[in-house]
């Protein structure tokens, strides 16, 4: 094992604030809220997803009341069908525990040893962060949406701090043994970017998961 650092670890760009001409309604299904914007760029894509713990759906400015309702229904159910299938596949904690060990043995020769990983909802601005004191990680419930090997590469990335409480040379070498690294990390900031062209209302990226 490496150096152990008190101070969480953690990384990801901040998520940007709700601009303030859009229009938040409760989802009376279960409390979540749900935010339309607006956009004149638009002519006839929609796009949903998360942010901040809110749905976020994209919409074409001259969209009637009709059609904005007709839409984000469809959005919604779309993007809730598409996270319980992910939730499925990746499981819950115990699932992930195991696939943080397998990670471990295939790219870091099994030395990085976490006491727990778990799933939570409550990190909005960030995709996962670590505690090398205790050993703990924690991964930010949106990645359920996103592919499998950017999961991975979070958890590795996190794994990693076990062994280098620190960005430095040594630490993104580590990071490097996964061999999808770049392409996930390139992933992860094609999504922050689209979060912060909707937060500015501008066309967003395309939903990258679908």
């Amino acid at each position: 094992m490496g150096r152990r650092h008190a101070r969480p670890v953690s990384y990801g760009a901040s998520v940007p604030a709700t601009p303030p001409d859009s229009s938040a309604v409760p989802d009376p299904a279960d409390d979540d809220v749900v935010e339309v914007r607006r956009s004149p760029r638009r002519r006839r894509t929609v796009t949903a997803y998360r942010e901040m713990g809110r749905t976020v759906v994209l919409i074409p400015a001259a969209f009637s009341p009709a059609e904005e309702q007709r839409w984000v229904a469809q959005m919604v159910a779309k993007l809730r069908t598409r996270e319980e299938r992910r939730k499925r596949s990746l499981g819950g904690d115990n699932e992930l525990m195991a696939r943080a060990r397998a990670l471990s043995a295939a790219h870091l020769d099994g030395l990085a040893e976490p006491a727990s990983v778990r799933w939570v909802e409550n990190q909005h601005r960030r995709w996962g962060s670590c505690t090398p004191a205790d050993r703990t990680i924690r991964l930010s419930g949106r990645l359920r949406s996103m592919p499998d090997y950017v999961v991975d590469y979070v958890l590795v990335h996190e794994l990693v701090h076990l062994l280098e409480p620190s960005h430095d040379e040594r630490f993104w070498a580590l990071v490097a043994r996964y061999p999808r690294a770049e392409r996930a990390r390139g992933f992860l900031e094609g999504v922050e970017l689209a979060a912060t062209a909707g937060a500015a209302n501008l066309e967003p990226a395309a939903d990258p998961v679908d």
